[in-house]
């Protein structure tokens, strides 16, 4: 019944923003305390018609009359709204999204404590001089595009008897990165004309120690320090910074197709992280870099977060990115 509901329930399709909310889209129903409060009233009215009591049929009607006029208050609330804007920075799968509700309304009329749900997920929403932005946490599994689906903003202001709601359906959808693997191998060598310096032994110019990682090889580790710590630490040594990192997706061959994803996405975290210039080299599609910088970043995860499936690159179908 749900779904047939919805089916029927405005809008019927993805609309673009920004939307304004007219009366035809806003729907309204008793909430339970506004069922109670009508067979509460009903009985006063019978009560006082049957005793033909008139100082009880006054008060009956003037609690109709104040019931009444909640329920258009109700209804003028979000009628009138406008959502002009979603937005929502990338975050890495697993990381919850924070969705920006942003609404404006003509500032003549008070508009506070509405409710925005989506995906599970409710916000607040009070508009202070006509605008206002409600922040939802939006829990995020997979990367690639997730579809918000339709947004539900009711009030129950200003009585409680009844609850006003209205859908909003945006064609937004909001890309959420891959999640870089927890525990993964530091980043490799640079290449290039820059790189000229080369690591040292292991024993010379040592630039910091830090915790074992899956992968590090065993000559790396510091077994005096470790012992005295009663952990293993591994030694780490100058970097050539000029070098230029090659973030190779055909190198890690050896690694399942989403396990690939995950490291190349750790390793472009670490290299913005260090203030290095890398590359990132997809298959299917042209190089990224070398650069550094938030953009190229972005570029370089919002890439990684697009990539299809095994089973797409394999020749077995279309596969969602998500």
């Amino acid at each position: 019944m749900r779904r047939r509901a919805l089916a029927w329930a405005r809008p019927r399709h993805p609309e673009p923003l920004p939307v304004l909310l007219d009366r035809r889209r806003v729907y309204i129903l008793p909430t339970a305390f506004g069922g109670f409060f009508g067979l509460l009233l009903l009985a006063m009215l019978v009560g006082a018609l049957n005793y033909n009591n008139n100082p009880a049929l006054l008060l009956a009607l003037l609690l109709a009359g104040a019931a009444n006029t909640g329920l258009f208050a109700a209804h003028l609330q979000l009628s009138g709204l406008q959502i002009v804007a979603i937005v929502a920075e990338p975050v890495a799968a697993g990381t919850p999204l924070q969705l920006g509700v942003h609404a404006r309304a003509t500032p003549e009329r008070s508009r506070r404590g509405l409710r925005v749900e989506c995906l599970g997920s409710a916000g607040v929403l009070s508009l202070d001089n006509g605008a206002g932005t409600a922040t939802l946490e939006i829990p995020t599994v997979r990367r690639g595009w997730l579809d918000p689906g339709r947004l539900r903003i009711s009030t129950t202001r200003p009585l409680g008897l009844a609850r006003a709601w209205a859908w909003v359906w945006p064609e937004a959808p909001l890309l959420v990165y891959p999640a870089p693997e927890a525990h993964g191998p530091p980043l490799p060598e640079g290449s290039g004309d820059s790189a000229q310096a080369r690591l040292h032994p292991a024993g010379d110019d040592v630039h910091h120690l830090r915790a074992y990682r899956r992968g590090d090889a065993r000559r790396a580790i510091a077994w005096k320090p470790s012992a005295r710590h009663g952990t293993l630490l591994v030694r780490e040594y100058e970097q050539p910074l000029g070098a230029d990192l090659v973030l190779d997706w055909h190198a890690l061959h050896a690694l399942a197709w989403e396990d690939r994803i995950r490291r190349l996405a750790r390793w472009v975290d670490e290299a913005e992280r260090a203030n290095r210039r890398w590359q990132l080299q997809l298959p299917g599609q042209p190089a990224l870099g070398p650069a550094r910088g938030s953009d190229h970043r972005h570029a370089c995860l919002r890439a990684l977060a697009l990539m299809p499936g095994p089973l797409h690159e394999a020749g077995g179908g279309d596969v969602d990115a998500r």
